[in-house]
C-alpha cells in the first residue's frame, strides 16, 4: 500500500522525500474529451501532480438534487491513468473565478453572512454535499490505490473569516467521510491570514506570485517545522470584461518559479492551464481597493490565465521557460509532447436563418410568471445563470419624471410602452430620458456573474433595491425567469420567424457546415451580448466590449457536416454573419 505523509521537513511517499510539482486544471473547465491531451501537456511539462477545485453549484443546482458528481472521479481516473497524482480542493468554498465561488445560489440565498461559518443550517447542507463527494474522493485515495494525495480544508480562509470551529468542523467532516490522506489549508503569506485560515495539526501552505523567500519566511513564522509548498504559484492572471488583457511576462514567471524551487518547496502552477468558463459559469470581482468591495468587474468566459498551456492547449513560451526549469528537479527525461488535437479544416460561415423574440423564447422556456409587491430577486426566483423580466406599470395621467433601479445586480436593458430605452448598470441606474404615465416598464436584468472573492461573495441577483419614478416606489411586479440550463433540452417548444431587418434582440438559429471539424473559434463581429450554443453545447457569454473577441470552440462538440447554432442576442445584431475560424 503506498503511503503519502507530512514529514518534518518533507512530504514523504512510502517514507521517501518527494517533492511535488503540480498544476491546476480544473476538469469543469475542460470539455471531458480532452482531458486526456491536457493531462499529457502536465506531464509533457515536468509535473508529477494535478490539481482540481470542485465547484458545488454546478453539481447541486437545487437543494438535494445532484448532477454529474461522477465527472470528478471520472477525471481522477484520467489523471491516474495519466501517470500524475492529484490534489483535490472541495471547498465548500473555491473562489476559482467561478459564479458564487462555487457556493449554490440557493445557499447564499437562505443563509447570507451565516454561510462559511459554525452556522449549523449551513453546515448541514455542508455535510449533504460532502457526503455525496466523497464517493468520487475516498476510494481514489493514495493508499488505496488511486492518485489522490491531499484535500484541502476550505479555501483562504483568512482572507474572508476567522471562524476556527468551523474549520476544525469540516476538516472532521472530511475525516468522518473517510479522508485519510493529509489535510492541508492555503492562504496568503499575510499573518492575518494565516492565523484565520489555519488549523493545528494541518498542513498550512501559502497562496503568492511572486518572492518566495519572504512568503516562507512568514509562513515558517507560523509553521516552524513540516514541508514548504506554494499551493498557488500565479503564474499568469484572469480578464474581466472591458478591461484591458492581462499577460504576465514569461521570464519573470520562470525566475518567480525558480526562486520556490530554490527553497526547497514543492509548487503548485495556478494556472498549469486555465481552460474556459462555459455556459455562464464566470464569477466576478469587487474592485475598488484592499477590500474588495467596489465596481463589480466580471470576468470573461475565457479562463485562459495567460497559462503556460493556451486556453487552446497549445504550450506557450511560458511553457517551455517551465519546462527547461522543471526538467532540473525530475527524474529521468521528460515525456514528449501528445499530437496536437484536431484543429478547423478551414473558415465556415453559420448561416442563420430563424429568429424569435426575447419575449417568444421567455414564453416557451421561461418559468411561471408571479407578481410581488416589489422586485423578487434572482435567488427568490430560483436563478443561478439567466435573466428575469420585470415588468411594472407607470400610474397615470402624471408628468414625466426620472425612472430609477436601486440596487440593480447588474445589467438592465429597458423598454418603455415596448420602445428600446436605454441600458442600466449599477453604477447608472438612471434613465437618461423621464418617463410619463401611465406606461409600461420591461427591464431585462441580466447577472454578470455572482462575485467570487471578498465581503461581498453571496451577494443577491436582479432588483435589490425597488424601481423609483422621481422618489416615489413603483409597487406590483411582474417577473419572470429564463434560466441558461432551459436551454438543455433543446429550443424545438421555441416559435422562430424569419430574420428582422434591425438585428433586433432575440434568439437567433442556424447552422455551420464543416469538412475537418476540429477545435474553433466562433466569431460575432457587430454582436453585442449574449450566449452562444454550438450543438447544444452553451459555449458562453460573448460581449463586444471585450477583451476578449471570440469564443473558444473545443473539437468534440463540432463534427463533420452540419452543426446547430444558436444565439441569445440581449442588445444588437448589427454585424455580418458569425462565422468559425480557425485557432
Amino acid at each position: 500500500m503506498t503511503e503519502f505523509t507530512v514529514g518534518d521537513t518533507d512530504f514523504l511517499l512510502d517514507g521517501r522525500p518527494v517533492r511535488l510539482l503540480s498544476g491546476a486544471l480544473h476538469y469543469f473547465r475542460v470539455h471531458e474529451g480532452q482531458w486526456g491531451h491536457r493531462l499529457a501537456m502536465l506531464r509533457a511539462m515536468g509535473l508529477n501532480c494535478v490539481e482540481t477545485y470542485v465547484p458545488w453549484n454546478l453539481h447541486e443546482p437545487r437543494p438535494g438534487s445532484f448532477r454529474d458528481v461522477g465527472a470528478l472521479g471520472r477525471f481522477l481516473d484520467a489523471a491516474r491513468r495519466a501517470g500524475l497524482r492529484a490534489i483535490v480542493r472541495p471547498g465548500p468554498y473555491i473562489c476559482a473565478e467561478w459564479e458564487n465561488g462555487g457556493l449554490p445560489h440557493w445557499l447564499t440565498g437562505e443563509s447570507g453572512a451565516l454561510v462559511r461559518t459554525r452556522d449549523e443550517r449551513f453546515l448541514g447542507h455542508v455535510e449533504r454535499w460532502f457526503a455525496h463527494l466523497l464517493h468520487e474522493i475516498v476510494p481514489r485515495q493514495i493508499d488505496r490505490g488511486g492518485p489522490v494525495l491531499m484535500v484541502q480544508v476550505e479555501n483562504e480562509y483568512g482572507s474572508y473569516g476567522s471562524d476556527q470551529v468551523y474549520l476544525s468542523r469540516l476538516a472532521g467532516l472530511l475525516r468522518e467521510g473517510g479522508v485519510t490522506v493529509p489535510l492541508f489549508t492555503s492562504d496568503g503569506p499575510e499573518d492575518h491570514m494565516l492565523t484565520g485560515g489555519s488549523l493545528p495539526g494541518v498542513l498550512a501552505t501559502a497562496n503568492f506570485g511572486s518572492h518566495a523567500r519572504v512568503a516562507f519566511e512568514t509562513l515558517r513564522r507560523h509553521r516552524p517545522t513540516g514541508p514548504l509548498m506554494c499551493m498557488e504559484f500565479w503564474c499568469g492572471w484572469f480578464d474581466h470584461w472591458g478591461a484591458e488583457h492581462v499577460v504576465r511576462d514569461p521570464g519573470d514567471a520562470a525566475d518567480a518559479l525558480r526562486e520556490i524551487l530554490e527553497c526547497g518547496a514543492s509548487v503548485n502552477l495556478y494556472m498549469a492551464h486555465g481552460g474556459t468558463n462555459f455556459a455562464g459559469w464566470a464569477g466576478a470581482n469587487r474592485g475598488g481597493g484592499a477590500l474588495h468591495d467596489g465596481v463589480l468587474e466580471p470576468d470573461v468566459t475565457s479562463y485562459d490565465y495567460d497559462a503556460p498551456i493556451d486556453e487552446y492547449g497549445r504550450p506557450t513560451e511560458k511553457f517551455w521557460r517551465f519546462r527547461s526549469l522543471l526538467a532540473a528537479y525530475t527524474d529521468g527525461p521528460l515525456p514528449e509532447l501528445p499530437a496536437a488535437p484536431d484543429r478547423l479544416g478551414s473558415p465556415a460561415t453559420v448561416d442563420l436563418a430563424g429568429w424569435a423574440s426575447l419575449s417568444a423564447v421567455l414564453d416557451a422556456l421561461g418559468g411561471p410568471e408571479s407578481e410581488r409587491p416589489v422586485p423578487p430577486t434572482f435567488e427568490e426566483l430560483d436563478l443561478d445563470r439567466g435573466l428575469v423580466r420585470y415588468t411594472i406599470a407607470v400610474p397615470g395621467p402624471r408628468r414625466p419624471y426620472p425612472l430609477t433601479v436601486r440596487g440593480l445586480r447588474d445589467l438592465a436593458t429597458v423598454y418603455v410602452d415596448g420602445e428600446p430605452a436605454g441600458v442600466l448598470t449599477e453604477d447608472e441606474p438612471q434613465l437618461k430620458e423621464p418617463v410619463a404615465g401611465p406606461a409600461r416598464v420591461d427591464l431585462w436584468v441580466e447577472s454578470l456573474g455572482r462575485v467570487n472573492y471578498g465581503p461581498r461573495t453571496g451577494e443577491t441577483k436582479g432588483i435589490t433595491g425597488g424601481v423609483l419614478h422621481e422618489r416615489q416606489y413603483l409597487h406590483g411586479v411582474r417577473a419572470r425567469a429564463l434560466r441558461l440550463d432551459a436551454f438543455d433540452a433543446g429550443v424545438e417548444p421555441v416559435p422562430f420567424r424569419t430574420l428582422p431587418d434591425s438585428g433586433a434582440p432575440g434568439l437567433y438559429r442556424g447552422t455551420v457546415t464543416l469538412r475537418g471539424a476540429g477545435d474553433a473559434r466562433l466569431q460575432l463581429p457587430g454582436w453585442t451580448r449574449g450566449f452562444a450554443w454550438i450543438n447544444g453545447f452553451n459555449l458562453g457569454r460573448y460581449w463586444s466590449v471585450g477583451p476578449q473577441q471570440s469564443l473558444y470552440v473545443p473539437g468534440p462538440v463540432l463534427r463533420e457536416g452540419v452543426n446547430e447554432v444558436w444565439l441569445l442576442e440581449f442588445e444588437e445584431a448589427s454585424g455580418p454573419a458569425p462565422f468559425l475560424s480557425q485557432v
